[in-house]
Formats: C-alpha cells, structure tokens, sequence
C-alpha cells in the first residue's frame, strides 16, 4: 500500500512537472534526496553485506546475456535526429564526460583534455590497429583517426543516425583510416579478431551486462599482448546495481523507461572481478564533478536552443509531447549532473580502466 501511494503522489508530480512550472532549485532538491536514498541502501552497509550483495551481483550478471533491451537503449538516446545533438553537445560531439583541468575551461577544451587524457591511458601510438566499441557521435574515433593517420581505426554504433554522421564528418576532414560499422554489441564480431593491439571504448560497458564473456570475447579480438582500456561512469563507494523497473530504490522505473533501459551502475570493485581472459593493469577515478560540470554544459545549450529544439521535438515525439519530452531530457540532464556532483564527487564518478590479455 506505501509503495502504491508513493507510485501514485510520483506521477502526480510528474504531471506537474511535465508542465514546466516547478523550479529548478524544487525539482534538484528532490533529485538529491532520492540520491540519499540510494546511498543509504547501497553504501551504508556492514563490510560483511556488502561483499555478500557485490557476490551475488557478479554471480547474477554471469548468467545473463552481453546485453539486454539493447533495441529500447538505442531507440531512448541515438536515435533522435542528430540535430539536437548537434545543439546540445560540444564542438567535437562527445556524449560523455568531459575533463574540466581549469575552472573558466570551455566544454570544447574539456572535450579535448578528456581525449588527450584517454589517448595517454590507452597507450595509443600510431601505427597500431585499433577497434572502439560504442562510437558514439565519433569525438574520440575522428580525434585518433586525425591524431595517429597511421593507425587504422574501426569504430561500432548500433545507431544508423551515428554511422551516417561519422562517415560524412571523416569525408569532409579528409580521414581515409577511418571505418565505421553498425552492429549490435549483444552478438559483433570484428571482421579482423585477433590483429588488434588496442580495443576502447568509452560509456559503452555501462550497456552491458556478462562482463565476463564481454571481456572473454575482447581477449580473443586482442593481439597477442594487447590492451583493453575503457571509460566507464561507476558507483565509487557502493555497490553495483540495474536500472530497471520496480527497483527497490525510489523512481528507478523513470530513468529506466524512458532514458537507460537495460543499464547498469558498475563499481570499479565489480570491474575487478573479471579477469579470467584480461589482467587488470591499472585504474584510474575521476571526480564526478568533472560530469556534473559536463551535464550542466549541455543543460545551458539544451536550453538556450529551446525555440528550436521544441519544433524537432514535435517531429519526434508529436505535437502533444514536444513539451513533455523538452523537459524530460531537462530532467535526465539535472539528474544525472546532481548524481555526479554529490558527496562532491566522490560517491559516483568516472573510471578508467586498463587491462591486458594474458600471455
């Protein structure tokens, strides 16, 4: 009866919300008290429960697919025109964390500090073969394509939107060691395993779900002593978890069904525990303040492009939604960035991770 009576009040509010009337200042002090109450069921734990949970959560992950609801992931984030991203995203189009090594930064010199900074922990050098898993908008596969015209890079989308979109901006820069491929992560193979001396990703893996035959499959893609580096937004001091519906921590079910179907929270803990095809080498944290700085650079354009990113949206979602949804992805954009920002960003943040395929 509670939980039906909160689900009840949630979509109340909801539907205030959806109007555009409550402010930011209201809607960001709900966000953080629901981040308490995460906290308080994943990280308040006795040593003994905690270890007992990350167990079973490894134990509960090798049983399921590479990854799930992959269509529904795709169709909530890539599939939108690529105008609002073009909107709404920094100069080189990098749908994820950013690093911010100044406090007057700008979001494209933390864009490119965040690829430099990933370019050094990967141990890219030119010449090399490299395959990046999940492309996104292509920020970091363009930046090493331009930056090592020596290495061939193959970079993987599940999203046509974003292939089209690489392709052409590779053309138009003159980058001829550049391919893109539209696949599925849940069953890819590479058209070259075994002859790459670099796999990447960045904010792909939190997509995934068996870890242990991701990584297995890496190993047999990797060269004879090759390395695996990925970026990948953790739960730092807690446990892992899903996103899924009627989760056991409050309003799971919004971000789930409409922003991050099939999700998942990591911790760099759980990370560690797969490495029976890959040796961890070494790992890296950064603050989350530098995402929640990221997030609210994209807020500040999401919302200064309003006149224009309503109209786009009408074509999207309808005429009736348009509104609805230019606040929703308001919402998803404060959440996550309060997310970030809490405990001052050491609660959740950003991992780096480096692993080499045994000899």
């Amino acid at each position: 009866m509670l939980r039906q009576a909160y689900d009840a009040l949630f979509a109340k509010t909801l539907a205030v919300v959806e109007r555009d009337v409550v402010p930011d200042s209201v809607i960001r002090a709900g966000i953080r008290y629901l981040l308490s109450q995460r906290v308080k069921l994943t990280t308040d734990l006795p040593a003994e429960e905690h270890y007992r949970q990350l167990q079973a959560f490894r134990d509960e992950l090798a049983g399921m697919p590479v990854a799930v609801q992959t269509a529904a992931a795709n169709e909530q984030h890539y599939e939108l025109p690529t105008e609002y991203f073009l909107r709404v995203l920094g100069p080189h189009r990098k749908y994820s964390s950013c690093l911010f090594e100044r406090p007057d930064a700008s979001l494209e010199e933390a864009e490119v500090a965040m690829l430099e900074l990933c370019c050094e922990r990967a141990q890219l050098q030119d010449g090399q073969q490299v395959l990046e898993l999940g492309c996104g908008w292509g920020s970091w596969s363009l930046f090493m394509a331009a930056k090592y015209p020596a290495s061939s890079i193959t970079a993987v989308s599940n999203s046509r939107t974003q292939r089209a979109f690489i392709t052409a901006e590779a053309e138009r820069r003159g980058l001829a060691n550049l391919t893109v491929i539209t696949a599925d992560l849940l069953d890819f193979q590479p058209p070259a395993p075994g002859t790459y001396e670099r796999v990447v990703s960045i904010e792909c893996f939190e997509h995934m779900k068996n870890y242990k035959e991701l990584f297995g499959r890496i190993a047999a893609w990797l060269a004879p002593r090759g390395l695996l580096f990925f970026h990948i937004f953790v739960h730092a001091r807690g446990l892992p978890y899903h996103f899924e519906a009627s989760g056991t921590a409050p309003r799971d079910d919004w971000m789930t069904k409409y922003f991050f179907s099939g999700g998942t929270m990591p911790s760099i803990e759980l990370m560690h525990m797969f490495q029976d095809d890959l040796a961890a080498q070494q790992t890296w944290y950064v603050n989350g303040v530098h995402y929640s700085r990221t997030l609210e650079a994209w807020l500040r354009l999401h919302d200064a492009s309003r006149q224009q990113i309503v109209p786009l949206f009408e074509q999207t979602y309808g005429k009736q939604q348009a509104l609805k949804w230019f606040v929703y992805w308001r919402l998803f954009l404060m959440s996550c960035s309060e997310l970030f920002r809490y405990d001052s960003g050491n609660q959740w943040g950003v991992a780096h991770m480096l692993y080499r395929k045994h000899a």
